[in-house]
């Protein structure tokens, strides 16, 4: 039977969900062209806010890379709209005219973002947060020194927006209309919780506030006036106020909407070869926002696709979310009414805050703030509508109370019903879970790849593995590291012992004596096993550029537009007036659009076209002016205060120190970036306490810390030693930073490490081992004398443009990043 051709129309998660649930189902039964608007294929939307943060980039959240679509026989066209839908000719029509048949088509155009009519709610800067352009619009914004942003809307997408900009240095605002934050899924009372924890995080909130007009000048944003006259000044406004389904494209040809598509059970629209999913869809007047009725309606989809008997049902819904750090839950129906009462748990000290609405001895709702560990089981008794009057006592306390005492976690997982609902992102329940580990997924990525819990948002992994422990008893073991990527079976921790013990010396020795699935590895384990052999064995191993990030192999920083920063080096946040010259001349002859002073003390030249990067390189060069390796996983700042030499409270030369620190350790290849901070008194001006190193001067000598964090995470230092003279905080700081590079898996912080392996291990290697700290400083040292070379001077020599410059080197990993 020849196969028939489905066109979809939308990539996003709900269709790329019912794509996948396709092709597992019968992957010869049609021919699949996908459309998608975006420039790209299905990634996780509800992951943008760490891509936001700085916590993940672009390439953590891709659910379908090309590789995929490619395997699977899908042809794409990202970029391309769809301008029409001719039924009766059973064709689309793109936007260039090209007419594309289909048998069977899917509807999966998602949602626009609400814009509320402001007057100038059309002038530049004013956006939504929808997409990956959204976000990278906010990250550039983080960029600019005092840049100010509004967001209208305390929902979760505004305060994720206001979250991740604040993390990015911006001053925000939220406004919001309703009394207070996330109003439709927490009370009063965990909304100023919630409210409390954001403003403690330096964003401004203002509640019961009306935006009246969005104010401009030359065409963009520069205010929000609000309808009491406040005006609060903005860069940027970010609009969070809700979503509208997509069904312009449906209503043109002329299929059946209200609110969104109609659909019936089988998630067939008023033409019986034409489907919807998703946030387009209407489903019995009701519209869908959660990803997880989506993924009910993929998989109802999928079925329906190969003739076999599925239906969509609207389930009760509950709403577990993280919010900036801030556990929250709601279900059910949490308002005040007649015969209802409330029980009622309060925990400052801990942040802790639960609300049970009973009703006729069933709890008809649920509110909780800082600890959500009981949420499910709770969710489980409102489903149900248990009669909780025999634990009355005892409820607001959950399941681990119920018997009189507390019980571990383990049991009381066990004790949950099959149907209590484990990932609420995919629907799954406990009975899912345990039937997929009763047929042989006895770990994590197991029942991940069989029933797709903890697959997307990954806040129910904790509880996916108290599952596993409570259905395989004794045999369940602790789970082991995940895989490096597709190419291997083998964790990070594996290859690194291999490339050690065995004594591997370069990638072809990786891929044969691990056993790699593919000839030369993929974008995801080359940048690794190449870190691992140029740090293990700096005298044997050749760094090869191709195995590195576009960054790193264009020694600048790459932008949304294609553009790059380049960062020249400023030892310890010192220059001077030739060095501020070469940096003018550069920006003015190259046409650098933004010059920006960098957190780090160093001056950013921002909007730098790939052609011009080497003879900028080279002019900068010649001025003495070497790369700030900004774009590097290795040493970025030392930042520093002024110290003794000019400071009337500094205890020591912090200047000279961070100098010093800064000529010893750049160049240096490290799992992730390092920044570091000497400060020059206990003031601690130059945020010692918040980075991979610091130290702080004081009147005894310095106090050396590590482990600290300032993005996503924020971390303060731990102590690793107090030492008296400058030679040994340099020694110390040395051997910690190797001790990292040995040790460490690619990727992972300092801090991330340093939790991994302890602090009292580390402090074992380099404070009470003296032997040991000299070995480390020594391999440091023969590792440095090899790869501590200015890449600007290697490179940008006058005839380089001509003779080694080659963009299509630049492609083989760059199209997967």
């Amino acid at each position: 039977m020849p196969k028939q051709n489905l066109v979809i129309i939308g990539a996003g998660m709900a269709s790329g969900r019912a794509l996948e649930d396709l092709l597992a189902l019968a992957p010869d039964a049609y021919d699949v062209t996908l459309f998608n608007a975006e420039p790209r294929g299905n990634y996780n939307r509800i992951m943008l806010s760490p891509v936001l943060s700085g916590e993940k980039c672009y390439e953590d959240i891709v659910i379908h890379t090309a590789e995929w679509y490619e395997e699977n026989g899908v042809t794409c066209r990202f970029g391309e709209k769809i301008a029409k839908v001719d039924r009766a000719r059973k064709v689309v029509v793109s936007e260039t005219g090209e007419e594309v048949p289909y048998d069977k088509l899917i509807f999966g155009t998602g949602s626009n973002p609400f814009i509320i009519p402001l007057p100038g709610h059309d002038l530049e800067g004013v956006i939504a947060y929808r997409d990956l352009e959204d976000t990278n619009t906010m990250i550039a914004l983080g960029e600019k020194p005092g840049a100010k942003a509004v967001v209208i809307g305390g929902g979760l997408l505004g305060l994720e927006a206001a979250a991740g900009l604040a993390l990015r240095g911006v001053d925000v605002t939220v406004v919001h209309i309703m009394g207070h934050l996330m109003e439709r899924q927490l009370d009063e009372a965990a909304g100023y919780l919630l409210r409390k924890a954001l403003v403690d995080k330096g964003i401004k909130v203002m509640c019961s506030a009306n935006s009246k007009e969005i104010l401009g000048e030359n065409g963009r944003v520069k205010a929000l006036r609000l309808e009491d006259g406040t005006e609060l000044p903005c860069d940027l406004l970010v609009m969070a106020v809700g979503i509208r389904p997509n069904i312009a494209l449906a209503q043109e040809a002329g299929l059946a909407t209200g609110r969104g598509i109609h659909v019936d059970d089988q998630m067939v629209t008023s033409d019986p070869d034409i489907y919807a999913v998703g946030e387009c869809v209407e489903h019995d007047g009701a519209v869908f926002g959660l990803v997880a009725p989506l993924y009910d309606q993929a998989r109802v989809l999928a079925k329906t696709l190969v003739g076999e008997e599925a239906k969509f049902v609207q389930k009760e819904l509950s709403t577990k979310l993280k919010v900036t750090g801030c556990d929250l839950f709601s279900a059910g129906d949490f308002a005040e009414g007649e015969g209802r009462e409330d029980i009622v748990l309060r925990d400052p000290a801990r942040g802790v805050y639960r609300r049970l609405v009973i009703e006729n001895d069933r709890i008809v709702g649920a509110v909780m703030y800082g600890d959500t560990a009981d949420s499910n089981w709770f969710f489980g008794l409102i489903k149900d509508g248990t009669d909780i009057s025999e634990m009355r006592d005892t409820l607001i306390f959950g399941p681990a109370y119920q018997g009189g005492e507390p019980l571990d976690p383990m049991a009381a997982v066990a004790a949950l019903p099959d149907d209590a609902e484990i990932c609420g992102c995919n629907g799954v329940c406990k009975g899912d879970i345990v039937a997929a580990i009763q047929a042989g997924a006895h770990d994590l990525g197991a029942v991940r790849a069989t029933t797709k819990a903890s697959a997307s948002c990954g806040t129910c992994t904790g509880l996916v593995e108290q599952v596993l422990g409570a259905t395989l008893g004794d045999d369940f073991v602790i789970p082991a590291a995940q895989g490096m990527c597709g190419c291997t079976d083998l964790s990070h921790e594996d290859v690194r012992r291999m490339i050690k013990s065995q004594e591997l010396k370069s990638q072809q020795a990786v891929w044969q004596a691990c056993g790699w699935k593919t000839v030369n590895g993929c974008h995801v384990c080359r940048p690794a096993v190449n870190y691992y052999l140029l740090a293990d064995w700096p005298l044997d191993y050749q760094d090869d550029p191709q195995s590195r990030f576009v960054n790193e192999r264009n020694h600048a920083n790459i932008q949304k537009d294609g553009t790059y920063s380049v960062v020249p080096r400023m030892w310890g946040g010192i220059t001077t007036p030739a060095e501020l010259r070469a940096i003018a001349d550069a920006a003015e002859k190259y046409n650098v659009p933004t010059v920006k002073v960098t957190g780090g003390q160093r001056i950013d030249l921002l909007g730098v076209k790939k052609e011009d990067l080497p003879a900028m390189w080279y002019d900068l060069n010649q001025a003495g002016l070497v790369s700030g390796h900004a774009y590097s996983k290795g040493l970025r700042t030392v930042k520093t205060c002024v110290g003794k030499e000019h400071c009337r409270f500094g205890t020591q030369d912090s200047t000279g120190l961070g100098i010093k620190l800064e000529k010893l350790l750049w160049g240096s290849w490290t799992p992730h970036k390092v920044k570091l901070g000497v400060s020059g008194c206990p003031r601690n001006c130059a945020e010692a306490t918040c980075k991979d190193v610091g130290i702080v001067c004081v009147d005894s000598g310095f106090e050396v810390s590590v482990a600290g964090a300032a993005g996503m995470d924020v971390k303060e230092t731990e102590l690793l030693a107090k030492v008296a003279t400058e030679e040994e905080a340099i020694a110390l700081t040395t051997a910690f930073i190797q001790l990292y590079r040995e040790n460490a898996k690619y990727l992972d912080r300092g801090y991330k490490w340093v939790a991994k392996v302890g602090l009292d291990w580390v402090k074992e290697q380099i404070v009470e081992d003296l032997e040991n700290r000299t070995a480390l400083v020594e391999r440091f040292e023969i590792s440095q004398s090899i790869y501590r070379k200015d890449p600007w001077a290697e490179q940008a020599t006058p005839d380089y443009r001509e003779k080694k410059w080659n963009p299509i080197a630049d492609l083989t990993l760059e199209a997967a990043e």
